[in-house]
């Protein structure tokens, strides 16, 4: 099928025009009502997109509508003609309307089928992928504000089928769509549930439940083994032997001497005591992210340089390029920093990286840096975490700021209406806890394994609903060219429906200018629509 003229067309079909079929943008409702008649009010809001449901619950009276709202009545054909609700498929048929009669949003075109021409069938016509991607290409307006010209849905081809076979295909087209929508719920059951399964498996890990614990392998096997005090105990004992050999190199002239008077600065430098966690499993410490890590910013975007400055283009890390669990380097920016910023920047592989924020869902998200891209920085709002010693897992770390440290960066982050926030002090004091060596690497593998099941179970769902889409899709084109539902060749043809629908539009015109389509504004019109609302 094609929107184009289709010489193909069934026996016993006829070809016409959307216009011709159905009167567009109707200028009132079929029968007027007084000013205090209930009739129910859909915004844009209301219409699903791409299922075709629609609530019509919300109501109002006919005097605060009449003015200023697309009015439409049971029946009608509701087709969103603004981008980006248009390609998203709000689009739907509006039954059981308070006293038969509904208003709404102004950026709707009405479709009012004449007699002798489904409803239903109309709207899983302008629903076909086809039928919107040509609306796509005729759309005016500026940026955001484009929308489907009325000449367009009067023109577009129709193809009229027989009116027995209108409701034969209409009737296939329900029961196929039917079983596609149970099985489009079950995949995203199915996709909730493996979400749900990912949720846990984190959860696990980070509690000391996913496997044996160091401990109780060490007394099953009859053997000692390092305790996680025991490996924070030398963390610290490196971090304050590296830091006393960077004070005395900076103290060189005043003889090597240790600055043990300034204990707010030292105790940033080596670590704070961790915040409140969970009952950890014996072998396991509580410790803060400051402790075992070393923190940093990033490069400013937009930074202004002095004259002679040395400068640099390199690839940098936005928080768009800093997901939950993973990294999207599809698209990597670069920026210009001074080579010095570019040196203490540079990421190496084992990093672990936190967003600052933006909206929740964004807070503290991150993961850990492979070297994917040589000599690659980070912005200002995406903080590194430099992991002190080999024996501390770098993804145990993200993956528990990504599950249990949500809850602390939720808690401890800046919020405001639309934003949220944390400092590289409350980072700092993020609470870990720290398993043995041995048991992190266990851990390690173990997430990874069921990650790994997982992410091939969630890419065969994602598949099967993209899938769907397609079969929907495929279903309708059949529909409209008369291959899925059969044909009988009793029926009264469309020819002959078509000349008794042409009257019955005539005779509709010239009953009441209600019934006549809406005139245009005249381009240059000043003045806005009072009931235009928001787009969702």
């Amino acid at each position: 099928m094609s929107l184009g003229v289709d010489d193909s067309l069934p026996p016993r079909w006829a070809s016409t025009l959307l216009g011709e079929a159905c009167l567009i943008n109707p200028r009132g409702h079929v029968r007027a009502p007084h000013d205090d008649t209930l009739v129910s009010f859909v915004p844009m809001a209301a219409v699903e997109a791409g299922t075709g449901r629609v609530d019509v619950g919300q109501t109002k009276r006919y005097k605060d509508v009449r003015q200023g709202y697309t009015r439409f009545s049971d029946g009608d054909v509701l087709f969103a003609k603004i981008t980006p609700c248009m390609e998203n498929g709000k689009i739907a048929v509006v039954t059981g309307l308070r006293n038969g009669l509904g208003a709404g949003s102004t950026e709707f075109h009405v479709l009012r089928p004449i007699a002798g021409i489904s409803e239903k069938l109309v709207m899983y016509y302008v629903s076909m992928d086809e039928f919107r991607r040509a609306a796509r290409q005729v759309m005016t307006g500026t940026a955001g504000q484009l929308r489907v010209p009325q000449r367009f849905v009067e023109g577009a081809p129709f193809p009229l089928a027989p009116l027995p076979e209108q409701y034969r295909i209409v009737a296939e087209i329900e029961k196929q769509l039917t079983r596609l929508d149970a099985a489009i719920a079950a995949l995203n059951r199915a996709r909730a549930k493996l979400k749900r399964y990912r949720a846990s498996v984190l959860k696990a890990a980070c509690e000391g439940r996913l496997v044996p614990t160091e401990a109780e392998l060490a007394r099953r096997e009859g053997r000692s083994y390092e305790s996680a005090s025991v490996l924070l105990d030398r963390v610290l004992k490196e971090r304050r032997s590296r830091w006393e050999a960077e004070q005395r190199e900076r103290n060189h002239g005043r003889g090597g001497r240790l600055d043990e008077g300034e204990p707010k600065r030292s105790r940033r430098i080596l670590g704070e005591p961790a915040g409140k966690l969970m009952t950890l499993p014996e072998g396991w410490v509580g410790t803060s992210l400051l402790t075992i890590a070393e923190l940093k910013g990033g490069v400013t975007k937009g930074q202004k340089h002095k004259p002679g400055v040395r400068l640099r283009e390199v690839p940098y890390l936005r928080v768009a390029n800093v997901q939950r669990g993973y990294l999207d380097l599809r698209e990597v920016k670069t920026i210009k920093a001074r080579v010095e910023d570019v040196r203490d920047l540079a990421l190496r592989p084992g990093d672990v990286l936190f967003n600052e924020g933006g909206d929740r869902d964004k807070l503290g998200r991150g993961w850990v840096w492979s070297g994917e891209i040589s000599e690659c920085i980070h912005q200002n709002h995406v903080f590194r975490a430099r992991l002190c010693g080999a024996d501390i897992q770098p993804k145990f770390v993200s993956w528990y700021g990504n599950s249990f440290g949500q809850a602390y960066f939720i808690g401890e982050g800046k919020q405001t209406t639309n934003l949220a926030s944390i400092n590289m002090t409350k980072l700092a004091a993020l609470p870990i806890p720290l398993p043995p060596t041995r048991e992190q690497e266990r851990i390690v593998d173990e997430v990874e394994h069921r990650l790994s099941l997982l992410d091939a179970l969630e890419l065969a769902v994602e598949s099967n609903l993209k899938r769907s889409e397609r079969l929907r899709q495929a279903i309708l084109k059949h529909a409209f060219e008369g291959k899925l539902a059969p044909q009988d060749p009793t029926d009264e043809s469309a020819s002959v429906l078509l000349d008794r629908i042409k009257a019955e539009r005539a005779s509709l015109e010239g009953d009441s200018d209600r019934c006549k389509p809406a005139r245009r504004r005249p381009a240059g019109r000043k003045g806005k629509a009072v009931g235009r609302e928001v787009r969702t």
